[in-house]
């Protein structure tokens, strides 16, 4: 397996891993949902922290489908250069810290890892295109 889909494989572990802890806090704080609420969720009472692990779990799943999307057609069409496993690793480790930033509420931090993800992700889509 290449280096690039390695990180997508990685990544895509951190995505089901990622909604984990606001389930979990979710189910702690306020119990299962009754099969009522399954029709009309009502509105929980959460902590600011995890309102934003569920934001950073969504987040990712944004990222995560043109990130793979392009990384795969990178190999498919054997596009795979050492500028695109460096982006690819560059995307995994960016998203997993602003994962990290997002939850414990770090504002500036957040925005630079994930626009540095994004810059990955174009960064990939450039070398498929070119």
């Amino acid at each position: 397996m290449t280096p690039e889909l390695t990180y997508v494989a990685w990544t895509a572990l951190m995505l089901v891993l990622l909604w984990i802890p606001y389930i979990a806090g979710t189910v702690s704080r306020n119990g299962l949902l009754t099969p009522a609420e399954y029709k009309t969720p009502l509105e929980r009472d959460e902590p600011d922290w995890l309102r934003r692990c569920n934001r950073a779990h969504l987040n990712l799943v944004e990222n995560f489908a043109p990130f793979a999307a392009l990384t795969i057609i990178a190999h498919i069409t054997d596009q795979v250069t050492a500028t695109t496993a460096t982006a690819a690793a560059v995307f995994f480790w960016a998203r997993l810290a602003h994962a990290v930033a997002y939850i414990m509420g770090i504002p500036f931090l957040r925005t630079i890892l994930f626009s540095t993800g994004v810059v990955s992700t174009l960064i990939i889509g450039f070398e498929v295109i070119t």
